[in-house]
This record gives C-alpha cells, sequence and structure tokens, in this order.
C-alpha cells in the first residue's frame, strides 16, 4: 500500500525543518501576537474614568468616564461615539501642542452633543452650537480632549486651527487618572 506522501497531488512531507525557517517562523509569530496585543491597549488607553484637570475642564466638563462606545460627561449623561481613525503625531502636535516625538495616542471620534445641553456650573461645551466630533490625546496617565462643531471632519493642521474663520474648536480640556 502507497503511503500518502506518495500520493500525486499531495506534498512530500520531509522528516526535518531548516533551522532558519523556524527562527523566521517563531520570529514572525512573536511579533503578530504583539502587534494583536498592543492595539487593543492603544485604543484601551482612552479608556477608564479621567478627573478634570484645570479650570477649564472643572468648571464646563467636570469628570469624564470613556469606553470604547460612550463618552459620559460630568458623570451624568452619557453620549455614543464612533471611532473615526487614529491620529498623526503632527496632528495631535497642532490640536494639543504636544511635542512630535512625544509618546501617547490619539483618535478622531464622531458624536453627537446637542449645543444646548449643559454641563459642570451650567455651561455648554461649544456656546449654543452641537458638538459633532472629539479628538483625543494620551500618554496613559493624563488625557486631553478636543471639541469641534464643525459637520464636516476638522482639519487638523497648525494652519487651519490659528484660522479663526475656518476652525470649529470649541475648546480643549485636559484630565488625569
Amino acid at each position: 500500500m502507497a503511503s500518502l506522501s506518495d500520493r500525486p497531488g499531495l506534498l512530500k512531507v520531509q522528516g526535518w525543518c531548516h533551522a532558519q525557517e523556524m527562527k523566521l517562523l517563531k520570529r514572525n509569530s512573536v511579533f503578530l501576537v504583539g502587534l494583536l496585543t498592543l492595539c487593543p491597549l492603544l485604543a484601551a488607553q482612552e479608556a477608564g474614568y479621567w478627573r478634570a484637570l484645570g479650570s477649564n475642564a472643572r468648571s464646563i466638563t467636570g469628570d469624564v468616564s470613556l469606553s470604547s462606545e460612550k463618552i459620559s460627561i460630568n458623570l451624568s449623561t452619557s453620549y455614543w461615539m464612533a471611532q473615526i481613525r487614529a491620529l498623526t503625531p503632527a496632528e495631535r502636535s497642532a490640536v494639543f501642542g504636544v511635542d512630535l516625538n512625544a509618546p501617547g495616542s490619539g483618535s478622531l471620534y464622531r458624536l453627537n452633543i446637542p449645543g444646548n445641553k449643559r454641563f459642570a456650573h451650567k455651561n455648554t461645551l461649544c456656546g449654543g452650537e452641537d458638538v459633532k466630533w472629539m479628538a483625543t490625546q494620551t500618554d496613559g496617565r493624563t488625557l486631553q480632549l478636543a471639541f469641534f462643531s464643525s459637520s464636516r471632519a476638522p482639519v487638523l493642521t497648525q494652519d487651519a486651527l490659528s484660522n479663526s474663520d475656518s476652525t470649529s474648536l470649541c475648546g480643549v480640556f485636559q484630565y488625569q487618572h
């Protein structure tokens, strides 16, 4: 009787493996596992309870809590949000003033917070305008949030943000764990 490896169309099985191929397979496997482990951790850096830091955050938003799908402002009202994309280091620098080489991550979210909604000390986020976008920046210990009122995605460059005629930036707020 013929063995399986003798049948046409089937690969012939060798009784040994090449050492370099095994090292490459092991290295690629470790890289893939590390990448799959790191991606959720970067998104998870924003999640959790954040205490307002600075007078603007304390007087307007109060403390916030973030999950993958919701933001709770002043720990009273929650709003659905959808992550659109990660921010580049240049965008994080333009919006939040962080160094281009600073560690951390950021994201752009789509959300809808009514302009008439009042939070801490009866303040609104953006005057009477609805908030449509939120950008985040975190290094794991501190969190910064920027809110935008434009119906179109904000342009996150230094030039666009410094032009008061075209910017829809409502405010930037800081928090800490």
